[in-house]
């Protein structure tokens, strides 16, 4: 018998997508649309990632800000962050209105806010390449959830990010992203991003767990697309096994 998945309370890029959804968005419908997907974790149904969902303490805050496109896709990774990351916030970019909630989070004095992005596109003197961990604020990881392009235009033409310091990342392997194609292998996806940061600001528990869930999700996800059996005996699963708090399958 299989378990019961535990139903999780909605992180915010969920959140997100079922706002655009009342509003009449429609998902993208990009090839295997059609294959019955788990309503929280958006991979095949038979597939399903929600029992392996990580449970870990971090300091820090993310912030996504995402196109209308990629709150819909199955095989973003923002979500993962928004599981993994108990303080999480996602909004939708828009070139003509500001959202003054965001405002708001960004001028919240709990918060240090980083703008992660790359440092050779911004004046020297805004880059860091470190977290100030024994500040009085928590960090506060805003990231460009958006293709390469998406992010530049996101970058360039929001002026409420123009006082924020810029977190450069000097990533030591490649990406491991397979799920889409992109034309540089050392662009890392969103969540190999996050984990980053959250190494960097001393959150090296929920870098490891979100590095494995992230790992975890591409296995089911490329496994259900080329309609393998779900293999849960992998190092990643078993990496990931140590932030998993309910029942998994009998297998572990």
């Amino acid at each position: 018998m299989n378990p019961v998945t535990p139903r999780f309370a909605a992180n915010a890029v969920a959140r997100l997508r079922d706002q655009r959804e009342e509003e009449g968005i429609k998902p993208i419908q990009a090839r295997g649309w059609r294959a019955p997907r788990c309503r929280d974790c958006r991979v095949i149904e038979s597939h399903c990632l929600c029992a392996w969902r990580p449970s870990v303490e971090a300091r820090s805050g993310v912030c996504l800000i995402m196109t209308n496109k990629e709150v819909f896709k199955p095989s973003n990774t923002g979500w993962l962050i928004a599981d993994v990351v108990r303080d999480n916030h996602a909004f939708i970019w828009s070139r003509t209105e500001t959202d003054e909630q965001l405002l708001a989070l960004l001028a919240d004095p709990q918060w240090q806010p980083y703008l992660v992005f790359p440092g050779e596109y911004v004046e020297p003197e805004r880059v860091t390449h470190s977290v100030a961990v024994d500040s009085t604020k928590r960090p506060l990881f805003i990231l460009l959830d958006a293709t390469w392009t998406e992010a530049r235009k996101i970058f360039r033409k929001s002026p409420y990010f123009d006082r924020l310091p810029i977190l450069s990342l000097l990533p030591e392997k490649l990406s491991r992203y397979r799920l889409r194609r992109s034309t540089r292998s050392e662009h890392l996806c969103t969540a190999e991003v996050a984990a980053l940061c959250l190494d960097l600001a001393g959150d090296t528990e929920a870098a490891s767990a979100l590095d494995a869930y992230f790992d975890v999700f591409s296995q089911h996800y490329l496994d259900a697309k080329k309609q393998l059996d779900m293999n849960l005996a992998t190092p990643a699963h078993a990496e990931l096994m140590r932030f998993v708090h309910n029942d998994v399958p009998a297998m572990f």
